[in-house]
């Protein structure tokens, strides 16, 4: 049971009404996220708005998912690892990429680059070396993909710590645990023993 409220659909009133009715519409189901967001309609509005907004931007859908099960993994956030393991699978990752993705890793170079620069976001609260924001432009994205990685690591990590702090119900199937010292690697501030 999640420890804060969560706003019922069918008796949710004014502008949480309209939200969740937008997102049961989009989505063909109300996550508990949302429902726990609903008791403060602002946040479920800003959280809709930057994913809206985000959803058009130019990063491929599977790399979304999988940087999403990457600041998921790290910001220690089974909720939201399982909702975008669940989503991935629907993308069209296998389950070995969403893992991989999970552990900042990929055999693909460019994907790797990516991963490996969110969980040094997250663990460092968004501080990057030169090298490190080199590395990814050198891995092939433009200042613009960059960017748009970042706003991507910032929607996660609020939607985290929304699930962390509620200790939100999982309504997704559960992402399977992995090992926690090998998918924090070396990364400082990463909480292996989660």
């Amino acid at each position: 049971m999640s420890r804060l409220n969560q706003v019922d659909p069918i008796r949710a009133e004014g502008k949480a009404k309209v939200l969740l009715d937008a997102v049961k519409a989009k989505m063909g189901i109300t996550p508990n996220l949302t429902k726990v967001m609903a008791t403060a309609p602002a946040v479920l509005e800003g959280y809709l708005g930057l994913s809206g907004a985000l959803a058009g931007g130019t990063l491929p859908v599977k790399l979304k998912e999988l940087l999403a099960v990457a600041v998921g993994e790290v910001n220690g956030c089974d909720y939201c690892v399982s909702a975008h393991t669940a989503i991935g699978k629907r993308v069209g990752l296998t389950a070995e990429q969403l893992i991989q993705g999970r552990k900042g890793t990929s055999e693909d170079s460019k994907t790797a680059a990516a991963l490996a620069f969110v969980r040094t976001l997250v663990a460092k609260h968004g501080k990057a070396s030169d090298s490190e924001v080199q590395r990814v432009r050198d891995a092939g994205y433009s200042d613009a993909e960059i960017t748009e990685i970042v706003a991507h690591v910032a929607l996660n990590t609020f939607t985290n710590y929304v699930n962390n702090v509620a200790e939100t119900e999982i309504d997704f199937p559960k992402a399977e645990p992995i090992d926690h010292h090998e998918a924090c690697g070396q990364i400082q501030g990463c909480d292996p023993t989660r």
